[in-house]
């Protein structure tokens, strides 16, 4: 009997190291990255799946090409088209670096059962705090102040006028975490909040926060920030008709998706001065174009797609990228899907 619970004992071990080895097997590929390094992604990785590689995946075919032997992906800017979905057979799990899935065919994925996850939750104090800082620098006229400064012109009355932020009133379109955020920090400073969600209103907004529609945000609010992901509802969701609704002094600012304002529009606004200000992170095309229009208006601010950045979302956005690929792989149900696989 001892001999025959050994054996039962050495057969149950063996199967459940040939389990776990089949789990670790499991290839996780970096399929395109702009960073310096993926150490953190490899840490996470170390000893729990398979071969993890580094690629410069640009197109469909490149992804085709160098990622048959890949179950998880970790994604930044490479197309996932119904076309790649079709030709990577093994392909499980794909994690974007970030908020939007725009590079991704959502429904394709779905047709062949891939998991398409983000990471909604790396940097929302960032992207507020960005939105905020943008909001304030085009309030106060930090930077046409400064250039005048440094221009040698002190002369306080070449930035008027100014308004009492006390008295203003924000409107803040998308009340997702990151839009909350930055509610609740504009409201802080003293001043009053409106919403609109294309996405639905619900119970965590905050309630100091008067629901309104877009059309009644466009004519009230004096700083208009949007913090919406880019769909096909919310392509130019600013656009021609929206514009004429807006005051003269009012700023836009958008640290959310390029795409959701129609910057022929917008330039036009900044241009004939019916529009104040506008402070962007996000283009329809980035890099902007050096010879963009936009570039020569005194009354544009643009950072360089940079509000998610801090040392330590980085690094938050790196180790839950990776930590949600393995979870796919290994399988487990996911922390931040995008869509339903059954």
């Amino acid at each position: 009997r001892y001999s025959i619970y050994l054996k039962i004992l050495f057969l149950k071990i063996f199967f459940k190291n040939i389990v776990n080895e089949g789990k670790m097997m499991k290839n996780i590929y970096v399929c395109d990255c702009d960073h310096d390094s993926i150490d953190i992604e490899k840490n996470v990785l170390k000893n729990k799946s398979g071969e993890v590689k580094w690629l410069a995946c640009k197109t469909e075919q490149d992804l085709i090409d160098q990622c048959q032997n890949a179950h998880g992906l970790l994604n930044q800017y490479a197309p996932f088209t119904e076309y790649v979905f079709k030709n990577l057979p093994n392909l499980k799990v794909v994690v974007r670096y970030g908020v939007g899935v725009n590079n991704i065919d959502i429904d394709a994925a779905t047709k062949y059962k891939v998991q398409i996850c983000n990471v909604p939750d790396y940097g929302v104090h960032e992207v507020a705090d960005h939105a905020v800082s943008l909001s304030l620098a085009l309030a106060r006229k930090i930077v046409s102040t400064n250039e005048n400064v440094k221009n040698n012109i002190w002369d306080f009355n070449q930035s008027v006028p100014i308004y009492r932020l006390q008295e203003q009133t924000v409107g803040v379109i998308g009340l997702g975490r990151i839009g909350s955020s930055y509610a609740r920090k504009m409201h802080g400073l003293g001043t009053k909040v409106i919403g609109f969600d294309p996405l639905g209103w619900n119970d965590s907004i905050p309630d100091f926060i008067e629901e309104v529609s877009l059309e009644d945000l466009c004519k009230r609010a004096d700083i208009i920030s949007l913090h919406i992901p880019l769909t096909e509802q919310t392509q130019n969701l600013i656009g021609a008709k929206e514009f004429k609704l807006l005051k003269p002094s009012v700023y836009l600012i958008n640290t959310a998706r390029g795409g959701i304002v129609n910057e022929a529009e917008l330039l036009q606004s900044l241009e004939n001065k019916t529009i104040a200000g506008a402070g962007f992170d996000v283009l329809e095309k980035e890099p902007i174009d050096p010879n963009n229009p936009l570039l020569k208006l005194v009354n544009f601010l643009c950072t360089p797609h940079m509000a998610w950045h801090s040392e330590q979302s980085g690094q938050e956005l790196k180790r839950k990228v990776a930590e949600e690929a393995l979870r796919v792989v290994m399988g487990n149900l996911p922390s931040y899907p995008i869509n339903k696989i059954n």
